[in-house]
């Protein structure tokens, strides 16, 4: 058994043995403690033993379950499949089909979707009449996580359980200090960065809450019901979380207006997008916790992270012990260690050093900062060069724009699309909140003129990917003409 997966296994033994009752997995009404886990885990990964696949998928809602069967089939070496709820049915087919998972385990709403690609229920497991074969999987695939990127058609990342497992441990080694004993998992648990925190969880022995996004009031890949979300964190007694940033600019806010306290988070990380730090400002003021990192699923997620004695505001903070990361002479940030095994129907990966097509910088005492993506970075007529995420970071994390896209390539001043957080809001909210950015931006990266969405950004106009990033060419296709002729009108 690998080292980092043999850990894993004695650190639950050991949680097992020294604290049987304790609470380990909290779902929406059921419990189960650290002695039934360990036998819980055990049971699941005979079961997989006993079926003869290589990969099996989950089609789980975030729960005790979902935690189970993802923990046995890591120690059964079986591949496993978390299928995004946020993924459309093409989507997920497309990850069933590619990745030939011959098990899945599923919610009962996946039933029709399940039969269309021609799997039969049993009773437990959703079975497909084809030969176990992994030959389409690089030696050493624990998991594949999938990612749409900017196109529709998602991406299987294949990373190993030694890669995933050392980033677990890190997390779970930086977070120590800050002694969080109940984490809470918001994000579904086929994002990366979320799988990985319930891992760092469960080697720290604390207590893990899943809930079911639809008990946290969360739906699809950015409604938000925040009265519900708040008030189970404070009912379950949340210290520690991951979140993204606009999951982040609402708890600030609801600290800011008095409806929710502060003191009871130890440990909160951020990340999956560029964060504001006029918002990372804000939360400091109000006492919460917040340490911003950066990674990508390609490098088994985090990379670089800020921690309680070692941060700095702005930056992601300084690269985790276990990677190395340099700068490509263009900027291009460069990581080695706990690289993914390959693209699943794509060549091994081989190399040392992974090209995370970000752009960033290193100051003189060692933290990294993010100037936004190499391939989305335009130069404007004066022929500055601008990454827009970082512009558009800017103009969503202060609390009236809900989206935003900035585009300046070869244009005199920058031009915004702007959808609010509210509608009916007037336009003198909107611009408001445009001047209240670019007084924090240089002169080159500023809004000039910005144009207000009739309607906003969608998986379903296609102008949105199914995770909730813009697809930058499908709006620009779509509003190329209407951003030149602002500039005219």
């Amino acid at each position: 058994m690998q080292p980092e997966l043999q850990h894993l296994r004695n650190a639950l033994q050991t949680h097992a043995e020294a604290q049987p009752q304790r609470l380990a997995l909290w779902g929406d009404s059921d419990r189960v403690d650290y002695q039934s886990l360990l036998q819980e885990v055990q049971r699941r990964e005979a079961l997989l033993r006993m079926q003869g696949g290589k990969v099996f998928a989950l089609a789980l809602e975030n729960g005790t379950e979902a935690v189970l069967w993802d923990l046995a089939g890591l120690f059964a070496g079986i591949a496993c499949v978390i299928l995004p709820p946020f993924f459309s049915p093409a989507q997920r087919a497309h990850c069933l089909q590619q990745s030939r998972a011959t098990l899945v385990i599923a919610e009962d709403s996946m039933n029709e979707e399940l039969q269309s690609c021609g799997y039969q229920h049993d009773g437990l497991f959703w079975r497909l009449s084809a030969d176990a074969d992994s030959s389409h999987l690089p030696a050493g695939t624990a998991k594949i996580t999938y990612t749409s990127g900017t196109t529709g058609t998602p991406k299987g990342v294949c990373l190993s359980a030694e890669a995933m497992l050392r980033v677990a441990r890190e997390l779970e080694d930086v977070s120590r200090s800050s002694a969080p004993q109940h984490y809470l998992a918001v994000l579904p648990l086929a994002v990366l960065l979320e799988n990985l925190g319930i891992y760092a969880a469960l080697l720290a022995g604390a207590t893990l809450s899943v809930p079911s996004q639809r008990q946290l009031g969360i739906q699809g890949a950015s409604g938000v019901d925040w009265s519900r979300l708040l008030g189970l964190l404070m009912v379950r007694g949340a210290q520690s979380l991951i979140l993204v940033p606009q999951l982040l600019l609402g708890l600030v806010t609801a600290i800011e207006r008095g409806a929710v306290p502060a003191s009871g988070f130890r440990f909160i990380a951020v990340g999956g997008a560029k964060v504001s730090p006029d918002l990372l400002q804000r939360a400091a003021r109000v006492g919460l916790p917040v340490y911003e990192g950066y990674g990508l699923s390609e490098c088994a997620s985090v990379v670089c992270l800020n921690r309680p004695e070692d941060k700095r505001i702005g930056s992601v903070g300084k690269p985790l012990s276990h990677v190395q990361v340099r700068l490509a002479e263009d900027g291009e940030v460069l990581v080695s260690g706990s690289t993914l095994l390959g693209y699943l129907g794509e060549p091994a990966f081989s190399g040392e050093w992974w090209p995370t097509g970000d752009i960033g910088e290193f100051d003189a005492d060692g933290y990294l900062y993010l100037r936004g993506r190499k391939k989305h970075q335009f130069t404007t007529s004066f022929g500055r060069n601008v990454n827009p995420e970082w512009v558009e970071a800017e103009l969503t994390q202060r609390g009236a724009i809900a989206q935003a896209f900035v585009q300046g390539e070869s244009l005199p001043r920058n031009v915004a699309l702007l959808w609010p957080f509210d509608p009916s809001c007037p336009d003198s909210v909107l611009e408001a909140a445009v001047q209240a950015a670019n007084a924090g931006l240089p002169d080159y990266a500023r809004v000039g003129r910005w144009l207000r969405l009739e309607q906003p950004f969608s998986p379903a106009n296609g102008l949105l990917t199914a995770n909730g990033r813009p697809r930058r060419d499908a709006i620009l296709a779509h509003y190329g003409e209407l951003l030149s002729e602002s500039l005219t009108a």
